[in-house]
């Protein structure tokens, strides 16, 4: 299999993450944005939206990180971070949707004003814009805080591809101010997604 990546990208880092923790054979290739790998006819033919990260196993190219978790996790031997019971299963889609959906955009507001616009030089952070992302990550923050009060992970005690996904931003939560530190259960959460090797391990943006 091959992975296509770009080091510091969250949705990347979630795959990374779930091959390096599963010790999955996945040829790991890092793309270069900035010199346009991902606008090349080779690359926009695994993926129209030219986006990574993309999985190629055979002639199946894999689009969207979630799904990629999924699919990655399901061809292991089992394991907790995907376990068969479609309740379970049902409970990591939910919390990988919201994240798509609701806490990724919440907390992409900071990373692109404090990190972003200071990498590629396109200007200064918009106090405004910073505001609006600071009123949307509380709100989105203090369901995941209530999830995780007496769960050592978001499902409970095992760690799980939940985890992986909603916590992707998370490690750019001090370079881009992300202001995590009023939630003491997702400030220890943090902490313990930190110790995981598999995690650790993945590539980071620089800050």
């Amino acid at each position: 299999m091959n992975f296509y990546t770009v080091n510091g990208s969250p949705n990347c880092r979630k795959v990374h993450a779930v091959i390096n923790y599963l010790g999955l054979d996945t040829n790991i290739i890092e793309l270069d944005m900035m010199k346009g790998d991902l606008e090349k006819p080779e690359f926009k033919a695994m993926n129209p939206n030219g986006m990574v990260p993309i999985l190629e196993d055979g002639d199946l190219k894999l689009w969207e990180s979630n799904a990629i978790t999924q699919y990655l996790a399901s061809l292991a031997p089992a394991n907790s971070l995907y376990p068969d019971d479609p309740r379970v299963r049902a409970d990591i889609h939910r919390w990988q949707n919201w994240e798509e959906c609701h806490f990724n955009r919440a907390c992409g507001g900071f990373l692109f004003e404090n990190v972003l616009k200071s990498l590629f030089k396109i200007g200064q952070p918009d106090p405004a814009v910073l505001k609006e992302a600071e009123q949307n990550f509380n709100r989105f923050a203090a369901i995941l805080e209530d999830q995780l009060e007496g769960r050592d992970f978001i499902l409970g005690k095992d760690l799980t591809l939940a985890d992986f996904s909603v916590g992707a931003m998370m490690v750019y939560a001090d370079a881009a101010g992300i202001p995590v530190s009023p939630f003491k259960n997702i400030s220890g959460w943090k902490k313990r997604m930190e110790s995981i090797s598999a995690w650790a391990e993945v590539p980071a943006l620089p800050a």
